[in-house]
């Protein structure tokens, strides 16, 4: 396990904005595996890989360059590693990125899977925020690693997205 996260870490230093998307892909993937599994029960005979694939690419095209951009921004929004300074990002985050981010979230993968506007903005009014994860994440996590630790942490958060944007 040591020898894998030195891999990873080394990954990171050589192509930090690939990694990033990468693994946020591959954590959204995880995440809806997940979904279907243990929150949906639908077992591996009736498993949706077409579903698993739309989620991994909105992992790669959109979770993972939009949030790792945003973050990047708001670590030259806000300086500082502070306790102060990682409260001000997570209300900066979640006052201001985070309802925009799950409205085009949900707003994605409701118009991947055919749903209309009116029926996306039903999704949208049942999704709530989780700062206290920011918060820790700001405060504790190098810039470098808050995407990846983020998305490790959201693959519950995932598997409920998923949940929610594929529930007909």
């Amino acid at each position: 396990m040591a020898a894998l996260w030195r891999s990873y870490q080394s990954l990171m230093t050589k192509r930090p904005w690939t990694v990033q998307i990468v693994t946020a892909g591959c954590l959204v993937g995880v995440g809806d595996v997940i979904s279907q599994q243990l929150i949906e029960h639908r077992g591996w005979a009736n498993h949706s890989m077409i579903r698993t694939t739309k989620m991994m690419g909105i992992g790669f095209f959109f979770v993972g360059p939009v949030v790792g951009g945003w973050y990047k921004v708001l670590d030259k929004l806000v300086a500082g590693g502070t306790k102060t300074a990682a409260m001000k990002k997570m209300l900066v985050d979640q006052v201001g990125f985070a309802p925009c981010f799950l409205g085009a979230f949900l707003g994605i993968s409701g118009t991947l899977n055919g749903l209309t506007v009116e029926q996306n903005i039903a999704k949208l009014k049942r999704v709530s925020l989780w700062p206290a994860v920011q918060i820790g994440n700001f405060y504790f996590i190098p810039l470098h690693h808050r995407l990846a630790v983020v998305q490790i942490v959201a693959v519950v958060w995932n598997s409920y997205l998923s949940w929610k944007a594929n529930k007909m």
